[in-house]
C-alpha cells in the first residue's frame, strides 16, 4: 500500500473539508508515492512516538492531534514540535493527522466516546449548516438513469442514512446550435425539442468539482445545463459533539463513578449534581466548552467533555451538570477507532497501536 492510498481512505471517511479553520489535518510529512512498511496509530505525535515507529519498522504515523498547528519558520530542534518533525524527516517517517474532521463525522471520535459511556439512540449534538449543496440539471429521458447512477457512485444523493435520493420531473427542453456547434442530438442551426428529465439531488459541498466533472462526462449533450445551489440545511451526520441516552436513568454520583471507570480517569471535575437522575447525556471529545449552550438546549442532564476553564463552569447555571473528565481521557480510544477502520479496509496490512502514554498531565 502506498501512502497516498492510506490518505485517500482516511479522507473518504473524514473529509478534510470538515476540519475546523484553525486545524491542520491531513498529510504533514511524507511522499505520497512512498510504499508503506507499517503504520503506527497514536493519539498524539511526539518524539517518543517517532522512536516507537522506528522500533516497530513503521514508516508512517497516523495521529489524531497534528504535531504542527501553525507554520514553522525554522527546524533547529528548539522545541518538541521541531524535534519531532526533524526526527520524522530524518527517518523517512510520514506523519498524517486526522483531527477535527474526525471529530465532525458521525462515525468518529464522539460516536466512539458515546459508545464507551454506554449511550443509545445517539446522534450529532450540533449539526453543521451550509455543508450541503444541490445540483439541478436537465437530461434527455433515455440517459437520465445513467447520469443519476454515475452521480450516486461518487456520493451524491445521500441524506443521512439514505442514499440514491433525487427528485425528477419530465418536461420539454429546447435548444438551437450555432454553425460552430457539434450537437450530439439534433442538427446545427435547427431548434430541437427534446423530452428531458429535470434532476435534482444534494451532495456534500466538498464534492462539487467531482459532481460537475461526473455530470459532464456522463451527460449526452455537448453543453450541459446545470445549476449549483448552496443550502442552509444542516447535515445531521456532520457536526460537533454527540447526544444520547442511558438505557436506564442513573443516580448522578453513580454515573460519575461509571465515567471514571470506563474512561480510566484519575479525577473528574464537575458542577453541582442536584437530586434528579441522569438519563440524557451530551458528550464532546477533547475541549468541548464551546458546546455548553447546545448541550443545555438539547435538554441533556449532563455534559461530558474536557478542558473546561474555571469561569466556564459557572455558565452551566445549574441547568446542566458539567463533567470534565480530561482532554486525553475523553479521546484516548480514538486510536482504536482509527485502527479498527483501517484494519477492515486492509485486513492483511500491519497497523500498530501506539503503547506510548502521551498524556502530558499527571495526577497526585
Amino acid at each position: 500500500m502506498k501512502l497516498k492510498e492510506l490518505c485517500r481512505l482516511l479522507e473518504e471517511w473524514a473529509p478534510l473539508a470538515y476540519q475546523e479553520t484553525y486545524d491542520n489535518s491531513g498529510l504533514i510529512v511524507g511522499d505520497p508515492s512512498a510504499e508503506l512498511t507499517g503504520v503506527l496509530i497514536s493519539l498524539d505525535c511526539i518524539e517518543e512516538v517517532i522512536d516507537e515507529a522506528i522500533s516497530k519498522g513503521c514508516n508512517a504515523i497516523v495521529s489524531h492531534h497534528p504535531i504542527v498547528f501553525k507554520g514553522l519558520k525554522s527546524f533547529t530542534g528548539a522545541n518538541y514540535v521541531e524535534r519531532t518533525v526533524v526526527k520524522a524527516i530524518k527517518n523517512n517517517i510520514a506523519l498524517y493527522a486526522i483531527h477535527t474532521n474526525l471529530d465532525n463525522v458521525h462515525t468518529g471520535v464522539n460516536k466512539m466516546l458515546s459508545e464507551k459511556i454506554g449511550l443509545i439512540n445517539s446522534k450529532v449534538l450540533l449539526p453543521k449548516k451550509s455543508v450541503i449543496k444541490q445540483l439541478v440539471t436537465y437530461v434527455p429521458v433515455a440517459y437520465a438513469n445513467q447520469v443519476k447512477n454515475n452521480l450516486y457512485e461518487i456520493g451524491a444523493g445521500k441524506l443521512a442514512e439514505y442514499s440514491e435520493c433525487s427528485f425528477s420531473v419530465i418536461g420539454k427542453g429546447t435548444f438551437k446550435g450555432s454553425e460552430n456547434s457539434n450537437p450530439r442530438i439534433g442538427e446545427k442551426e435547427l431548434r430541437e425539442e427534446v423530452s428531458e428529465e429535470r434532476v435534482e439531488l444534494v451532495f456534500p459541498f466538498h464534492l462539487e468539482e467531482e459532481v460537475i466533472r461526473t455530470l459532464k462526462k456522463s451527460h449526452p449533450y455537448e453543453e450541459v445545463a446545470y445549476s449549483i445551489l448552496s443550502l442552509d440545511n444542516v447535515n445531521q451526520n456532520v457536526g460537533s459533539g454527540f447526544i444520547g441516552e442511558l438505557p436506564q436513568a442513573t443516580d448522578p454520583m453513580d454515573f460519575l463513578n461509571h465515567l471514571k471507570f470506563n474512561l480510566k480517569a484519575e479525577g473528574i471535575r464537575y458542577t453541582k449534581l442536584g437530586d434528579h437522575k441522569i438519563k440524557k447525556v451530551a458528550v464532546c471529545g477533547g475541549a468541548g466548552s464551546f458546546l455548553l449552550k447546545a448541550a443545555i438546549r438539547s435538554g441533556a442532564d449532563i455534559f461530558v467533555t474536557g478542558d473546561f476553564k474555571y469561569h466556564e463552569f459557572f455558565d452551566a447555571e445549574n441547568k446542566i451538570i458539567v463533567a470534565d473528565v480530561g482532554h486525553y481521557e475523553s479521546e484516548q480510544y480514538t486510536k482504536e477507532l482509527i485502527a479498527d477502520f483501517l484494519r477492515k479496509k486492509f485486513p492483511k496490512f500491519a497497523f500498530h497501536l501506539s503503547k506510548v502514554n502521551t498524556n502530558p498531565i499527571n495526577y497526585l
